[in-house]
């Protein structure tokens, strides 16, 4: 029998295998599982699960069994329609799936089935993806935890009284117990990378425009991207090559590159003009300040990089702090929305996001035109450093996850220092990242996850994805 498990938190009983998607594809074309089977198991894994961790908005059971029908008579014929052919993912709660709503985690509104799917959704379907459901997203995605007035909170499987992150908390937390093969997830400051990072999972941020989306009109239209939360590199490149195929909707997206991004991940850190690869590393990026037991995790892995013939070189902090710059072009962006929702509803608005969307209610024209100055200058930084450096590797978040009734945006755990100082710059640059679990810490009630983030500059997926891929071969 082929083996397709790997490895779930201690405490997750899957009751059966947990599959990656490389795995899964391979077992349905040995004849050795059926997509039946597996959307049957994943079905009553998520009845088991959900009231715990509740990661789910909506669970399309029916629908499920339906396409894994059509699913396994594909493959006994020997005509699978895709790469994902009866694989089962699930799509985050912040964008169009046709015939259901999209609450984006909020009570306001009146959300009616979208009539049709987003861009990424749309070629996870063409690809014969079996979809579970809907997962839970904070409120509009603000926040790097996964609470929200319409839907409670979401939990962490590796330790329910810790958050998974967010904004892509359902995904982050769906995965980690053993739920789906790849997950949906977007990226706008870390939403991606974030419980990636939590919940010990491969979570890639591609290149902003990469992977087509529905434009929109929101000031947080060019930081955001679509990626996989997944449990291997090749099930992320993979993902990639099907998210990353044209879409005529978005005009923001980049023209299509038709490569198999999975190729090339095996080769090794081959050199820069014949030498090696040329590899920073730095836990103070923007002056941030990284928990010492997860420094000392990630730090770990930088070793045997090293050990493994690579050479390592501290950056420091590569630019100043990010929060002086472009605190008021967030909360401009927060307003932006706030001015959409009647205001007799928004007291029904998560308090954090309220707050400070209120604030931005002041910020005028040239406050939103002082960040975008400001992110001109932090991506022509980054473009300069790529010029020393192929490639720069940080803590993907500076602590493990905190627990769920920890206040975001406070004196316990602030916004920008405590959530997004490794990852939200890389969303003001468009650079592509990848974060990936190199180990766990150990806390009183129990190890929790530690991620590494890899960056490169602009289209250089292949690179984020080869590095990772042989950081973790290095790590095993």
């Amino acid at each position: 029998m082929f083996e397709p498990s790997v490895a779930v938190p201690p405490g997750v009983d899957a009751d059966g295998p947990v599959w990656t998607v490389h795995a899964l594809l391979e077992a349905y074309r040995r004849r050795e599982v059926s997509p039946v089977e597996v959307i049957d198991q994943q079905l009553g894994l998520i009845d088991r699960v959900e009231p715990a961790v509740n990661a789910f908005v909506s669970v399309h059971a029916d629908e499920a069994r339906a396409a894994a029908l059509a699913s396994a008579e594909r493959w006994v014929a020997g005509r699978p329609m895709g790469d994902l052919d009866g694989v089962p993912v699930s799509v985050k709660d912040i964008v169009a799936m046709a015939g259901y709503p999209t609450s984006e985690g909020s009570t306001t509104g009146s959300p009616v089935p979208s009539t049709e799917d987003t861009p990424s959704v749309a070629r996870l379907r063409e690809a014969g993806a079996v979809f579970l459901g809907k997962t839970t997203t904070s409120e509009f995605g603000w926040k790097g935890m996964t609470d929200t007035p319409r839907f409670g909170v979401t939990r962490n499987p590796w330790n329910l009284d810790h958050t998974p992150g967010g904004s892509s908390g359902g995904a982050g937390a769906s995965m980690a117990a053993g739920i789906g093969a790849v997950a949906h997830g977007t990226d706008g400051g870390g939403s991606v990378r974030l419980p990636s990072s939590y919940c010990g999972l491969v979570g890639l941020k591609p290149t902003f425009g990469r992977v087509p989306q529905t434009p929109t009109e929101s000031t947080f239209t060019t930081l955001v991207s679509t990626g996989p939360l997944a449990r291997s590199v090749e099930d992320a490149a993979l993902l990639l090559n099907v998210f990353s195929r044209p879409d005529v909707r978005d005009w923001n997206s980049v023209p299509h590159d038709p490569r198999d991004w999975r190729v090339g991940l095996h080769d090794g850190l081959g050199g820069h003009h014949g030498g090696g690869l040329r590899i920073a590393f730095t836990d103070t990026l923007g002056g941030a300040a990284t928990d010492p037991a997860v420094s000392a995790v990630c730090r770990s892995a930088i070793a045997a990089l090293e050990a493994g013939g690579h050479q390592v070189s501290e950056a420091g902090t590569v630019f100043d702090p990010l929060r002086p710059q472009l605190e008021d072009y967030w909360k401009a962006g927060f307003a932006a929305r706030l001015r959409s929702i009647p205001s007799d509803q928004w007291s029904d608005l998560d308090p954090g996001f309220r707050q400070l969307a209120q604030e931005g209610l002041a910020i005028d024209a040239a406050g939103v035109q002082a960040g975008h100055a400001a992110r001109a200058r932090l991506a022509t930084r980054m473009r300069r450093f790529h010029e020393a450096y192929d490639v720069l590797l940080t803590p993907t978040m500076p602590t493990v996850a905190p627990p769920v009734d920890t206040v975001y945006h406070s004196a316990e755990f602030d916004r920008w220092s405590d959530a997004v100082p490794f990852t939200v710059p890389f969303n003001y640059t468009g650079q592509p990242a990848v974060s990936i679990p190199v180990g766990t810490v150990a806390t009183a009630g129990g190890a929790l996850p530690v991620g590494l983030q890899v960056v490169a500059t602009h289209y250089r997926e292949d690179l984020v994805l080869r590095v990772a891929r042989v950081i973790l071969d290095l790590l095993r």
